[in-house]
């Protein structure tokens, strides 16, 4: 499974800095007089010329002039209030401008000496940040935000929505510029040991999200203390979490790209999600699993203490069961299974060699384990001679559900198509044999390498 752009991300966080600006300007009052605000509209439309500055001024004020404190140089210094985006802090130097937007500029350390931004219109910069959110694709009228920092081809927010619970690293370009593409990163993605890390909202709050899932995934599950975590999230939109339960089991549960519930996965089968379970002892829930897989398959009648399984993908004519291949600890043969999601319903057990008939291959133990099972079929149709020594699932005629597997003989004379009566959760009853000469009819005829010259 390929992760959500951490690489990047942690380029991005090692970027950032702050920005480079040594102030040594006089105090700002709260007062804006006329003659600041003339003095800064009439400079705002070179400020914008010379930045590049994504803003259509609404308003301008000159702040003062002032002085590097590391190049002694003269500077003057400007607030713009902008209709399209954030206002800005502008610096006006002799080899060019820069600006910093109002977020960061008010959330300066007041010792430092940096002005803050007092013009009216920029007395909430987070609502300017909804078009960036919308550029994100992420619906949010943020309650609270605040600026993380810039690097010198981004700037860094942090937002938290009352809609949606958690918190989002909010990605804009450097120049900021509402045009530009923008990113929304889940906080529960970003560590909190990182300089990304989110402060407005907590962890319980960013796995919040999993209550719902467990919820909507009808898994019995008490979720213990600290039993909730992240677990990846890919490129499709889809976030994997894990819950861990008091009785010692455990699920991912995934999130779709929409926020609904998906899917839940037994902690058991989820070794492949980007290292499976952390929270819960997938050790413990495999061995339970086992055991319980071993009941129901001497239940439906084939005895095999299960020593492991691999989930499979269901069958269109029973959708509605679970298809597990299973390994056994006490014979040879392994098999594939079908258990009802209803426990009032009988399961059906085929061993591996029969089990082709629906398609199924496995995989854990060897299929020609199961062939003498073949040539006993063999030897039930009055074909004595022949000892399977090969096999291939045919698949079953949908007209007449009638299941064929081709088999070839070691003793190297002509195989069979060998035709079996099927009707699950029944067993595969032998019905007839064909010889392969004789057999071209059935699907593409015999094909297997031991078959194909002699039929």
């Amino acid at each position: 499974m390929r992760s959500m752009g951490w690489g990047l991300l942690m380029a991005l966080i090692l970027a950032i800095a702050a920005p480079a600006v040594a102030w040594a300007a006089a105090k700002p009052t709260d007062a804006v007089s006329k003659e600041a605000r003339e003095k800064g509209m009439a400079a705002a439309p070179a400020l914008i010329s010379a930045g590049p500055i994504s803003c259509q001024v609404a308003d301008a004020r000159l702040i003062g002039e002032g002085t590097d404190t590391a190049t002694k140089a003269k500077e003057t210094l400007y607030e713009l209030a902008c209709s399209n985006n954030l206002g800005f802090v502008v610096v006006k130097k002799a080899d060019g401008v820069q600006a910093i937007n109002c977020m960061q500029m008010n959330q300066a350390d007041p010792k430092s000496g940096a002005p803050r931004c007092i013009l009216p219109g920029n007395a909430d910069p987070k609502a300017s940040l909804k078009p960036y959110l919308a550029k994100a694709s992420l619906d949010c009228d943020p309650d609270k935000a605040r600026a993380i920092g810039q690097s010198p081809t981004k700037v860094f927010f942090e937002v938290s929505c009352p809609t949606k619970p958690g918190g989002y690293i909010l990605i804009t370009s450097q120049p900021m510029d509402p045009g530009q593409p923008a990113q929304a990163t889940p906080c529960i993605m970003v560590p909190d040991s990182s300089n990304l890390g989110c402060t407005l909202t907590d962890r319980t709050a960013q796995l919040a999200v999993v209550d719902k899932l467990a919820a909507a995934s009808g898994k019995p599950c008490v979720i213990k203390d600290g039993g909730r975590g992240f677990i990846a999230a890919t490129q499709d939109g889809k976030f994997y979490y894990e819950e861990a339960c008091q009785d010692g089991k455990g699920y991912v549960l995934v999130e779709a790209a929409n926020g609904s519930f998906a899917q839940a996965i037994p902690c058991a089968e989820a070794d492949g999600i980007a290292g499976g379970c952390k929270l819960t002892d997938s050790r413990v829930a495999k061995s339970e699993q086992n055991g319980l897989y071993t009941n129901l398959a001497k239940k439906a009648g084939y005895d095999c203490d299960v020593a492991g399984y691999a989930p499979l993908p269901g069958l269109q004519t029973m959708p509605n069961d679970e298809v597990v291949e299973l390994k056994c600890g006490n014979r040879p043969d392994g098999a594939i299974a079908f258990f009802p999601a209803s426990s009032g319903q009988p399961a059906a057990v085929y061993d591996c060699a029969h089990a082709e008939v629906f398609g199924y291959r496995c995989d854990l133990t060897k299929s020609d384990a199961s062939f003498g099972l073949l040539t006993a079929d063999l030897k039930k149709l009055g074909k004595v001679s022949c000892v399977v020594s090969e096999a291939r699932g045919v698949g079953i005629n949908a007209a007449d559900k009638k299941g064929y597997i081709e088999v070839g003989c070691a003793d190297g004379g002509q195989g069979y198509m060998l035709e079996y009566t099927v009707a699950p959760p029944s067993p595969i009853t032998p019905a007839t044999s064909i010889i392969c000469s004789q057999a071209s009819e059935i699907g593409n005829g015999c094909t297997l390498p031991g078959n194909r010259k002699k039929s």
